[in-house]
């Protein structure tokens, strides 16, 4: 089950974590989004989660505002310390509305619910899905490129990471050598086996073979020193923290 918190409240957002961790060890969290602004683009750019826990008043503004800007197809828990807002709440795709601080059992009764609705259903197309991808989804194992008048292939294998600098992409081989490349991450991120390379920001994808060493960088990001050297520091984002440890953790 793969959920998203929409809570700008670190504490907060930790503290459920752990819950879910307690009561639904099988949830992921797949990202942490603090703002309205941030909640729009992160939903706009990736497919929909199972669940979505969100928080109502954020610093930008009411979450209700993402709704008015595009269509959210995930169920939602609310999340909030007034309850002002609950009729509100459940004119949209509302499973529940919880009321801060959050009781564990109240939660557990939350994740029920979703269960009881979506819970079997979700399950099944899941588990559909992942065999249809295993089955016919192969990834690119070369690159062929252009370097001034002479052409490359470059092997996956020997890629330590692609990146975007000035808005042009690039391959950094473990050599430590550069090329530029006509794709985009985003077309790169499912061009590749993503048991091998992870998008650890919207900059960097990343070679697990590649990597030296990981370090924190501050409370919620962490730091990577790969094989070959770049220009600036190799960052985490902290929305990508959580499943960047799972996909190292494999």
């Amino acid at each position: 089950m793969k959920v998203v918190i929409v809570e700008d409240e670190h504490l907060a957002a930790d503290k459920l974590m752990q819950q879910l961790n307690t009561i639904a060890p099988e949830a992921e969290v797949v990202a942490v989004l603090e703002s309205v602004e941030e909640s729009v683009n992160w939903f706009a750019e990736n497919p929909a989660p199972d669940l979505v826990f969100m928080d109502i008043q954020l610093d930008d503004g009411l979450s209700f505002e993402v709704f008015d800007e595009l269509e959210i197809k995930a169920p939602i828990i609310f999340t909030t310390a007034f309850d002002e807002y609950a009729i509100r709440a459940f004119k949209v795709n509302s499973v529940d509305y919880l009321l801060k601080p959050i009781e564990l059992e109240a939660l557990r009764s939350a994740l029920g619910k979703y269960t009881e609705l979506y819970g079997q259903h979700q399950l099944l197309e899941d588990k559909v899905a992942k065999v249809i991808e295993q089955l016919s989804k192969t990834y690119k194992s070369r690159f062929f490129i252009k370097i001034g008048n002479r052409f490359q292939s470059i092997q996956v294998s020997k890629i330590c990471c692609f990146f975007v600098q000035e808005r042009s992409t690039f391959i950094k081989t473990m050599e430590g050598k550069t090329y530029d490349l006509d794709f985009s991450l985003d077309q790169l991120q499912k061009m590749v086996d993503p048991d091998q390379f992870f998008r650890i920001s919207r900059n960097y994808l990343v070679n697990i073979n590649c990597i030296n060493e990981i370090v924190g960088y501050s409370s919620t990001r962490l730091k990577l020193k790969l094989a070959a050297e770049l220009d600036e520091d190799v960052i985490v984002s902290r929305d990508k923290v959580s499943g960047f440890k799972r996909w190292m953790d494999k």
